[in-house]
């Protein structure tokens, strides 16, 4: 997508000046960067940014600028990426399953952290330089995500002890990894997490280098921000009170980091007493909402700029294509005086609406205005 800038101050001015027809992404670098500050200055370790949250170029840049000195990426095209736009940054590769060609050019490419999580991959990384850092990647049965990350990757804490002392035996540097889940609120998850990552080192009488605390930091999708502070104190708490020797920390964090960064603007196609038609859907920048919980932080505008004062009333939400699941699962609360041609402004979208829009129909968000960045 190509990026223009603005000289507006805000999302609402740019639509009044411009009425655009199409759906449109604001990009708010600073907002991006207050966010890697916050992580940097609370996480007790090293911060790294998961790619596949949001993949465009001006998020690398930015968040390397903010000093985001690592990078998560599970593909060689993250890899390229992210040469292209933060050079010399770490590449840590901890997608678990590789085929060959992936792992040459992984190696190629410099990766220094990789992660497995079963014993088939990990003899495929046999050729990988003496003590390269190989993270096994751990699953338990926690509740408090969106969804559950263990599904499709991750070993139990008796395989993981055993691939731990595989690691060692070939010579390369063990840690582990693990991800709690999606949009997790509390700092319980990491709690079980790291306990049950101290009891898996020692059963396999492996002293850790690093300890990956994955991601699953929530982003800001309701009324409340989340408290983010908690979750690092507990990270920093737990660790020092269940290893030994504590390992470095690592964390990768995606949807957190990147959510501030966009704001989706989209328009009002249709209204009637029980439904609104908007410019774009869950085919684009609002695929999410089918998978984990609708988060409040929409905001209506008039054509003109102005805000919307009518009684709310929930309404079915659809997309424009002639799909008829191309619906927001839950209904809306928006204003009655909702008309054709206002906006809705969706608040925190920078993390997987812009990198799972599709084209399907003909539509999806293409356009991206850079917003609050001033002479």
């Amino acid at each position: 997508m190509r990026i223009d800038p603005s000289l507006s101050p805000t999302p609402e001015s740019w639509l009044a000046a411009n009425a655009p027809d199409a759906p449109v992404f604001f990009f708010h670098p600073e907002r991006l960067a207050e966010v890697a500050r916050e992580f940097r200055a609370g996480f007790p370790g090293l911060v790294t940014y998961a790619v596949k949250a949001n993949p465009a170029p001006e998020m690398i840049r930015a968040l390397h600028g903010a000093g985001i000195t690592a990078f998560d990426v599970a593909s060689p095209a993250e890899m390229a990426l992210v040469r292209a736009h933060a050079p010399g940054a770490a590449l840590h590769y901890h997608n678990p399953v590789r085929s060959a060609a992936e792992i040459t050019v992984g190696v190629e490419a410099g990766c220094v952290s990789w992660s497995v999580d079963r014993a088939s991959e990990l003899e495929k990384l046999r050729s990988l330089p003496a003590g390269t850092e190989i993270a096994v990647r751990l699953k338990l049965p926690v509740a408090g995500a969106a969804y559950d990350f263990g599904a499709k990757f991750g070993a139990t804490p008796d395989q993981a002890a055993a691939l731990l002392r595989r690691v060692a035996e070939l010579g390369f540097t063990p840690s582990l990894t693990f991800h709690p889940g999606t949009q997790c609120a509390s700092p319980e998850p990491w709690a079980r997490y790291i306990a049950e990552a101290a009891a898996v080192a020692r059963s396999a009488n492996v002293v850790l280098h690093r300890l990956n605390v994955g991601g699953g930091f929530p982003a800001h999708r309701d009324t409340d921000r989340p408290d983010l502070q908690a979750i690092f104190d507990t990270i920093r708490e737990v660790t020092e009170g269940a290893f030994d020797t504590a390992p470095q920390l690592v964390c990768e964090p995606g949807r957190a980091l990147a959510a501030e960064a966009l704001t989706l603007a989209l328009r009002v196609k249709g209204v009637d007493e029980e439904a609104v038609f908007l410019n774009d859907g869950v085919y684009g920048g609002l695929a999410e909402w089918r998978d984990i919980a609708p988060m409040s932080r929409v905001r209506p505008v008039a054509a003109a700029g102005g805000a919307l004062c009518g009684a709310l009333r929930r309404r079915i939400v659809f997309g424009p294509t002639c799909d008829s699941i191309d619906r927001l699962p839950e209904l809306l609360p928006l204003p009655g005086d909702l008309a054709e041609g206002d906006y809705l402004l969706f608040e925190g979208m920078g993390a997987y609406s812009r990198a799972l829009v599709t084209g399907f129909n003909g539509y999806g968000v293409r356009r991206v205005v850079e917003i609050e960045k001033q002479s």
